[in-house]
């Protein structure tokens, strides 16, 4: 049996299964900086103040939107909007018509493949309430395709788009 990502549009899925699509890399909770004369978007390497950046996942996500109010809900109508998700991120690839990665929780069956493929912000964020300006920290990764280090069979690392 092909799994649910495959057989369902991302307008048919329960919220368990659209919750389940999130890869936990925490890169969409970077603060992002929109240029008002040109509208490019630059990422950050500054985490939103609730992303744990040990697990990378929210410490409040029930009440992230009450607490955070920019905090964006991710919906299939809001996908459709959405500019700054990164390449990696399981949304924009089934939004996009790609498959998930290999490091995917749901594909690798351990949600500790998308830090140890370094696909996550783990070891490469910072906290808003130690970073100062923003400006001081645009980083071009997040918005990037990562360069994951794929386990090969041989205990060897082989790195690969994602």
């Amino acid at each position: 049996m092909e799994p649910f990502w495959k057989t369902k549009s991302l307008e048919q899925m329960s919220r368990e299964e659209w919750e389940s699509l999130c890869d936990g890399c925490g890169r969409c909770c970077l603060h992002k900086l929109r240029h008002e004369d040109t509208n490019e978007l630059s990422f950050t390497n500054v985490a939103c103040r609730l992303l744990d950046l040990h697990t990378c996942q929210c410490s409040d996500y029930p009440r992230r939107q009450r607490r955070v109010p920019d905090c964006v809900s991710l919906t299939p109508a809001a996908l459709r909007e959405i500019d700054w998700l990164p390449p990696s991120c399981a949304y924009r690839r089934l939004r996009d018509g790609k498959d998930l990665a290999w490091w995917h929780p749901l594909v690798s069956g351990d949600p500790e493949t998308v830090h140890s493929a370094g696909v996550s912000v783990r070891g490469r964020a910072i906290g808003e309430r130690q970073a100062g300006a923003l400006e001081d920290h645009v980083v071009g990764w997040p918005g990037a395709a990562p360069r994951v280090r794929r386990p090969r069979d041989n205990g060897t690392k082989e790195t690969s788009e994602c």
